[in-house]
């Protein structure tokens, strides 16, 4: 196929992809697996609609091929919300292309993956079933990822799994063999309510949490410092502050969130330490009530830089773009934990696209980019499900 047909394709497909809302929250995937799992039945391909976690929102797997070994290729289909559509130039749902670049919710993260991965299975059912290929290919359409929802991890638990898998998030290509973990941490900083005429009469829980801000400020620079070759800087970000219900009404709760990002020689139960005493301390020091809830967790992840599955990757990528093959790992957290840290399944995070434009006004793939991802793609399963790779 040309370069020219393959990148209509792609535009189609990911066009008809973005067009079908799947925001989450609330967990709206439904309509798009089902066009999924039809459109694998127009391609002769079983698919099943997988009601587990849950049974109304289901998501996708399809298996072809029984020969070993099995190559996973992995993609969430739920979207962040679109937020204030006056801020988009394209509607967000509408999958506009404009200057060899189609626009809207879901394009990057992660519709384009999970459309290559569509075009790749398609495309090598016939020498897996002709045994051309040894090897045999899964494809999963995952729900709540972007919630840190079971999806992935139960499709590999009901047998959706493999030798070898693929998170298709958008890398640029570049080949990431590790991950930062994410945890995310809920404050709640207690005052006591009064009218505004009479703020001595009560506490002002804003005032309250001026302490712990300044804390969480030292705290970040402190973990700032743990680096990773890899994976760069540990952070503790501040990102979200509630206060509040009134103008005339002294608060009685602040509630302050941090997300932190953390490096695989990090333990989760180490951080909670961490946390736990900076805002003892606090609550010692200026006689204040604190609690706190570690509210999601993504577990950091990694396998061996030197990877020969990874390595696959790195070749086929760097013949179709200027795409550097050093070892690398991604600061974002996706659902290669699952398959490292659940399944010990050997698996990496790479696929077409820029991450910088996830979660943004006015997302967009360029769909040259995503034409050389299905290319590299292909090359790299057909190496992998023909065994060459060393274990």
């Amino acid at each position: 196929m040309s370069h020219t047909g393959q990148t209509g394709k792609i535009s189609s497909l990911v066009g008809d992809l973005v067009q079908i809302e799947t925001e989450n929250p609330p967990g709206n995937e439904t309509k798009c697996a089902e066009y999924i799992v039809e459109w694998f039945d127009e391609h002769g391909i079983d698919a099943e609609l997988v009601r587990k976690p849950y049974t109304d929102r289901p998501q996708v797997g399809a298996r072809v091929g029984e020969g070993t070994p099995t190559l996973v290729l992995n993609g969430h289909i739920d979207v962040v919300p679109a937020g204030d559509t006056d801020e988009w130039t394209h509607d967000p749902y509408g999958a506009k292309v404009e200057d060899s670049s189609l626009y809207g919710r879901g394009s990057v993260d992660m519709k384009t993956g999970v459309a290559i991965a569509m075009l790749a299975i398609a495309e090598l059912a016939d020498e897996i079933e002709a045994n051309e290929l040894p090897g045999s290919i899964v494809f999963h359409a995952a729900i709540g990822e972007e919630t840190a929802e079971p999806g992935t991890k139960t499709l590999l638990e009901q047998g959706y799994d493999g030798d070898y898998g693929v998170v298709l998030e958008p890398t640029k290509m570049r080949t990431a063999t590790s991950e930062k973990g994410l945890a995310w941490y809920e404050i709640t900083v207690s005052g006591d309510p009064s009218h505004a005429s009479r703020p001595d009469q009560g506490a002002n829980a804003i005032q309250h949490a001026q302490p712990v801000l300044d804390a969480l400020t030292d705290y970040d620079e402190k973990v700032r410092t743990r680096e990773d070759d890899l994976l760069g800087q540990a952070y503790a970000t501040v990102t979200m502050f509630e206060a509040g219900t009134k103008e005339n009404v002294v608060p009685e709760r602040a509630i302050i969130t941090i997300d932190r990002r953390f490096l695989s020689e990090e333990r989760i139960l180490d951080i909670d330490t961490e946390i736990d005493d900076l805002l003892s301390q606090v609550a010692a020091n200026h006689d204040i009530e604190i609690s706190w809830e570690r509210t999601r967790t993504y577990k950091s992840a990694a396998i061996d830089t030197d990877s020969s599955f990874a390595e696959v990757f790195r070749r086929h990528s760097a013949k179709v773009a200027d795409v550097s093959t050093d070892p690398w790992g991604v600061n974002a957290s996706t659902d290669v934990r699952n398959f490292i840290n659940d399944a010990d399944t050997e698996a990496i995070t790479w696929g077409p696209g820029d991450i910088s434009q996830a979660h943004t006004y006015d997302e967009h793939v360029d769909l040259a980019a995503a034409s050389d991802g299905l290319t590299a793609l292909l090359g790299a399963a057909r190496e992998v499900l023909n065994g060459d790779v060393e274990s």
